[in-house]
């Protein structure tokens, strides 16, 4: 829905509104045509059920609001005598239009100074409960959310089973684009498996004012632009076609934003001509193959003891091995390994093009390791559209500036002419920015190479606090438990501090001090 339609939409819910109430403001001592007033109703219908003016902002709030409706419903009736469990199932089960039957049909009195505590144990609890998931739902949508590493692509960077904190607020909250969803769940809800939305209506892609823009080499959380999964790790049956905010969540690292140009030369990634220095804490990884001096030495006892987390291949036969993963570190510590004869990076050299390299038209004989170069769009830029160039933006004119902003749009070529909707182009600009993300687990991550760009709008958050990094092949749970990046900054200098000591002290003096206080108001 665009934002016209959205307007037409809440002029009608106003009307419906004036239509099923008039008649209850005017039994609460107030004006009929106050009902009628969009925004100025609400705030008057606070009054009349006394409940704070601030409940106003919530019923604006998407998500939240399919919560704060039914509420709203019910305490309208409660303030005119209905208290029953039927009257409350009868508001709910009818979306509210029970309120017209006792507006027109009965001949209700208005209760000014009715207690609001529930009546009975199970309405105390129901409504604690509800306004705990309101206050969490806020908190998940537009302040923190809670994240969990599920793949290597990031190894060692971030480990996974690694339990972050994603900071909405740093590059502007991304307001709810689903308006029917399961509150504080993703794409699935748990236990149940169903799907935890409704496709339509959609919200116009809004976001809040952020403090600071994506900057290169930032690790960032955002939804997978090409997914059509079920869920994340299921990757079978039918394709599943989401919108924006309920596509898989992925985290990688920036390396190229709005206006780069970007290439790959022999696995070293340059950026705007430059070889792209990483941050300290970056531990980018590749593949390495060598070969053992033999003598019974079996090198599994490297992969224990070098901390590798990754594929590993050994041939007893002649002595080969590959790495799929390792840091610069640990390379040049098993290059000066007495029982290893060699070791050397793989880099792929291969020039076949492949469907499962952007663009993905196998035309390109670009890999993982020798790739580009393009550009990188930034909103407000034009480029030239050409049977060349075609490939690179054809995802982002069709679906990404089309299909997902409610403008359809279809690419065509007429022998060496583009098309857009039948009509000749030979330029385009962009009205959003798009980013390129990689993983610093080089050869083992599904990112941009495969499937292109990361347009602005499916940017979720920034990564900025572990506060749980758990070790499943560990044995023993104290074990399990990644002590030295519990409660670590994910982005600084140096190696993180786990600031895990300062809370439990901090936890400490707040109970003690709880704990004296009670002492001297009971003594």
């Amino acid at each position: 829905m665009t934002f016209t339609q959205w307007f037409l939409f809440f002029l009608l819910v106003q009307v419906i509104h004036f239509l099923g109430t008039w008649k209850l403001y005017k039994k609460a001592g107030r004006q009929p045509w106050e009902a009628a007033i969009p925004v100025y109703n609400a705030v008057i219908l606070m009054k009349i059920i006394n409940r704070p003016w601030w409940w106003v902002i919530l019923l604006f709030i998407p998500i939240v609001n399919l919560i704060m409706f039914p509420v709203i419903w019910v305490e309208t009736i409660r303030s005119f005598g209905r208290h029953s469990t039927t009257d409350t199932f009868l508001v709910i089960l009818t979306l509210g239009f029970y309120i017209y039957y006792i507006n027109y049909a009965t001949d209700v009195k208005y209760i000014e100074d009715r207690s609001l505590k529930p009546r009975t144990g199970i309405g105390e609890w129901v409504s604690s409960i509800l306004f705990a998931v309101i206050a969490a739902t806020i908190v998940h949508a537009y302040i923190m959310q809670p994240f969990t590493i599920p793949t290597s692509s990031l190894e060692k960077t971030l480990l996974v089973g690694d339990f972050l904190f994603v900071s909405k607020f740093h590059y502007g909250a991304r307001l709810p684009q689903t308006a029917i969803a399961f509150p504080m769940v993703h794409d699935t809800i748990p236990i149940l498996g169903t799907k935890s939305y409704l496709n339509k209506p959609q919200i116009p892609y809004t976001r809040l004012p952020g403090f600071q823009e994506i900057e290169r080499n930032d690790i960032v959380v955002f939804n997978w632009p090409v997914d059509t999964v079920k869920q994340f790790f299921d990757r079978s049956g039918e394709r599943y076609d989401k919108p924006i905010d309920k596509k898989s969540n992925y985290v990688k690292r920036a390396v190229g934003i709005p206006g780069d140009s970007l290439r790959i030369e022999n696995g070293e990634l340059i950026v705007n001509n430059e070889i792209l220095e990483l941050p300290v804490r970056a531990r980018t990884q590749f593949s390495y193959s060598g070969k053992t001096k033999g003598q019974g030495f079996d090198p599994r006892f490297l992969y224990e003891e070098y901390d590798v987390t990754d594929g590993f291949y050994y041939n007893p036969n002649n002595n080969e091995f590959f790495f799929r993963a390792l840091t610069e570190k640990t390379y040049n510590r098993l290059r000066n390994h007495p029982n290893v004869d060699f070791i050397q990076r793989y880099i792929d050299t291969s020039s076949t093009a492949s469907k499962g390299i952007f663009p993905n038209n196998g035309k390109l004989p670009w890999n993982n390791d020798n790739f580009g170069p393009i550009y990188i769009p930034k909103k407000g830029d034009k480029v030239e559209l050409t049977a060349q160039s075609m490939p690179f933006y054809k995802q982002i004119i069709e679906t990404y500036e089309g299909l997902e902003m409610g403008e359809p749009k279809s690419l065509s070529l007429n022998g060496t002419q583009v098309l857009i909707n039948g009509s000749p182009v030979d330029s385009y600009t962009f009205k959003q920015d798009y980013y390129w993300m990689m993983g610093d687990n080089r050869h083992n991550s599904e990112d941009s190479r495969s499937w292109g760009y990361v347009p602005e709008n499916h940017v979720v958050g920034k990564p900025v606090f572990i506060w749980m990094s758990w070790d499943a092949n560990a044995n023993g749970i104290m074990n399990k438990i990644r002590w030295d990046r519990v409660f670590t900054t994910v982005k600084g200098d140096g190696t993180p501090i786990s600031y895990l000591p300062y809370f439990l002290i901090l936890l400490v003096i707040i109970f003690a001090f709880n704990y004296f206080k009670k002492r001297r108001e009971n003594s």
